[in-house]
């Protein structure tokens, strides 16, 4: 029998994460160095990405980039290669929440909130997966939500990506995980992010979705330390297609 723990080893892994400036896609690229792999770390802002740099160290390096820049999208794989060498693992992070009721939904908002959380992640993974395909390995961990399958006021733009996010992690994984590359999602509960601001920032609606949890509290950010260095691993090996919620169970009640 292989020794459980390490299955969990990343030495020698080069990850590439986006949105790794705030939140949860920069726990997510601290998580990865410390179980040992390199780190690629993406996002628009400079200043919060050189704090990360400096934080992990030698093995990680960073890109300034919009990931919902689809004309540029086979540059910015050649400037995530270029420090380590090409991805094994792709931790697509990014998002946006822009909290639109549905009647006050603009075309505007709608295509930003599709571009950054839906189409992103494909054309990303899209163009990383031909050298994972000819390592015979590759992780791809895509970001769903509670409104994969719930809906929450203000939030059509965001559910209809994040829903959407399912679909694509299931097709991801048809197409991709005959050649040892596996797809699948974490789906957040209510973890303190500047995307969730406005939630923590009003105790009592804090309070009350801590409540819905079956664990009786809002997650903390160490909480998606082992599900996501469990499926950039080869511990998740036989696990491809799926959505983790990582939500303290408030989808089970």
């Amino acid at each position: 029998m292989s020794n459980p723990a390490a299955l969990f080893d990343l030495t020698g892994r080069v990850a590439c994460v986006t949105g790794a400036s705030s939140g949860l896609g920069r726990r997510a690229a601290v998580a990865l160095a410390a179980a040992g792999a390199c780190v690629v770390g993406v996002a628009r802002r400079a200043e919060p990405l050189d704090d990360l740099e400096n934080e992990i160290g030698a093995e990680a390096s960073m890109v300034v980039a919009d990931v919902a820049d689809r004309k540029h999208i086979a540059r910015l794989a050649a400037q995530i290669t270029a420090p380590f060498g090409a991805p094994d693992i792709v931790v697509h992070a990014a998002g946006v929440n822009t909290r639109e009721a549905a009647d006050d939904v603009t075309p505007e908002g709608w295509d930003q909130t599709l571009a950054l959380n839906l189409s992103a992640p494909f054309f990303l993974s899209q163009a990383l997966v031909p050298a994972m395909r000819k390592k015979g390995w590759g992780r791809i961990v895509n970001f769903a939500s509670l409104q994969s399958s719930r809906a929450f006021p203000g939030g059509i733009a965001y559910g209809a990506s994040k829903a959407g996010i399912g679909q694509l992690t299931r097709a991801m994984a048809e197409a991709w995980s005959p050649h040892g590359i596996t797809a699948n999602a974490i789906g957040p509960g209510f973890f303190p992010t500047e995307l969730t601001q406005v939630v923590f920032a009003d105790p009592e609606r804090a309070a009350q979705n801590a409540a819905q949890t079956c664990i009786r509290r809002n997650g903390s950010m160490e909480d998606i330390d082992g599900p996501l260095v469990f499926l950039c691993s080869d511990a998740s090996s036989y696990v491809t297609g799926q959505i983790l919620m990582v939500d303290g169970g408030y989808t089970a009640k």
